[in-house]
């Protein structure tokens, strides 16, 4: 057992003072004591929040090496997500398991000390250049899984199951071949060993399935790949883009997550990630279905994908987390702040998110966070999600002396960290009671960035 005590805290009712937390052997909270005096073996947190830590339920960990790489205009008049795609599947043709596994190493240390104590890995990066198999056709997915092993990283690892290249059924070609599953049953044992990998991990790990999108799967298919991992996530992209949307909608006679919501049985298992352009009647549908809205504000940003509806949903009782997708910028303060200022672009008003649904003191910072953290757990399978007993120990803290939060208290402190300071107002991250972060550093950082600068170094000579 392991105590920690913290001045200040976010406990599951809310703010308390003098708070004992417990941490069991088994990687839960043991037990929660507030209005308490430190014993002689507590850590004491001095000058520091103590805070449940969100889980990053989408990634795409290889596309941190691309960042960076992708921001000047290409010959086309109008640049999009469709031109930055296909310069992402030029440079997937030169990874090597070793460069994912050294690439995923080094996200997953950059979200611990951004404060995230998990990950949920979109993994669809899956065959040899070519679309030929690894003599281990899971190899690649146990790559992210070793990387999990060194950095400790909460893993929720997602096998992408991709087969075809659109809705008219045409095969997957260029860079698409190494994502692609020959059919379903190849999916299937794709998973089986995707999760033998995992299971090498800590408890905490989990393995769920990802059909990528209506796109690559259809519905019928989606259905099934959601039967692979009874009672684990499911995840799956929908709508993020405008020219999806037109194509699914051709092809089924109405929009993505209408079709996702009649067919393929949403409900809390599900994460839909992005789900940016839809229809009134969507966005509340899929509030009320209980899936997970997957939003990557940084990324949507980036790829000008456009506005998540996040007024609407959250009227309707709807829950959503936090992803950093392509990785270009791994910060968790910077992903909440994105989300509401593109709410207060889109609505010409301020504090947005913090209506609907809202409740006490009105503060943006603490309705974002708690919704990541709320949402981000129920994605990624974790029994986390509050600093209560029972709970798996995801926690973190935050500087109360850094320059953005000094003396504010409460949800302020909240509001200062996202609004006015950054991640360097993180000082410690544990997952499921693994201490990753001392004093804004992850014990393994400078090995993982000494190999992965190794990587870039090649990939950007060869670009």
């Amino acid at each position: 057992m392991k105590m920690l005590f913290a001045e200040r805290a976010l406990l599951a009712g809310g703010w308390a003072r003098d708070v004992r937390v417990t941490l069991g052997d088994d990687g839960r909270i043991a037990a929660v004591e507030a209005d308490t005096q430190a014993g002689a073996g507590d850590e004491r947190l001095a000058g520091r929040i103590l805070l449940p830590a969100p889980a990053n339920l989408h990634s795409h960990a290889f596309q941190r090496a691309m960042a960076g790489m992708t921001e000047a205009r290409g010959p086309d008049s109008r640049d999009s997500f469709w031109t930055w795609r296909s310069l992402m599947y030029r440079f997937v043709g030169a990874l090597t398991p070793d460069d994912v596994e050294a690439i995923a190493a080094q996200v997953q240390v950059e979200m611990a000390e951004a404060g995230y104590a998990a990950v949920g890995e979109f993994h669809y990066l899956h065959h040899r250049p070519g679309g030929g198999a690894y003599d281990d056709m899971a190899e690649m997915a146990a790559r992210v899984a070793a990387a999990a092993a060194e950095t400790g990283l909460g893993l929720t690892l997602l096998p992408v199951l991709y087969l075809r290249g659109g809705c008219d059924g045409r095969a997957p070609e260029g860079g698409q071949t190494r994502f692609a599953c020959q059919d379903i049953d190849a999916f299937a044992r794709l998973v089986e060993g995707a999760a033998a990998a995992v299971g090498s991990l800590g408890p905490d790990a989990r393995t769920g399935v990802a059909p990528h999108s209506l796109r690559a799967v259809p519905p019928e298919l989606v259905r099934e790949a959601a039967t692979l991992r009874p009672g684990d996530p499911v995840h799956i992209h929908a709508a993020e883009q405008v020219a999806e949307v037109e194509e699914v909608s051709a092809a089924h006679g109405r929009p993505p997550v209408a079709v996702l919501l009649e067919q393929a049985g949403l409900d809390a298992r599900w994460c839909v990630i992005h789900a940016t352009h839809m229809q009134p009647g969507e966005t509340q549908g899929l509030a009320r279905s209980g899936a997970v809205a997957g939003l990557c504000p940084i990324t949507e940003s980036n790829l000008g994908d456009g506005i998540f509806d996040g007024v609407r949903f959250r009227a309707a009782g709807g829950v959503f987390g936090i992803g950093s997708d392509s990785n270009i910028r791994i910060s968790l303060a910077e992903e909440l702040r994105t989300l509401e200022y593109s709410q207060r672009l889109g609505a010409r008003s301020r504090a947005v998110l913090a209506g609907p649904g809202s409740t006490g003191s009105g503060s943006t910072g603490r309705v974002l966070f708690e919704g990541a953290v709320a949402g981000g757990a129920r994605a990624c399978g974790r029994d986390a999600g509050a600093i209560e007993a029972g709970r798996l120990a995801d926690l973190m803290t935050l500087d109360g002396e850094a320059l953005a939060l000094a003396g504010l208290d409460g949800d302020m402190a909240l509001d200062g960290w996202i609004f006015a300071g950054d991640d360097r107002a993180v000082c410690d991250v544990w997952s499921a009671g693994r201490r990753l972060v001392v004093d804004g550093r992850h014990y393994a950082s400078a090995a993982v960035e000494a190999r992965y600068r190794a990587v870039l170094a090649r990939l950007r000579d060869a670009a």
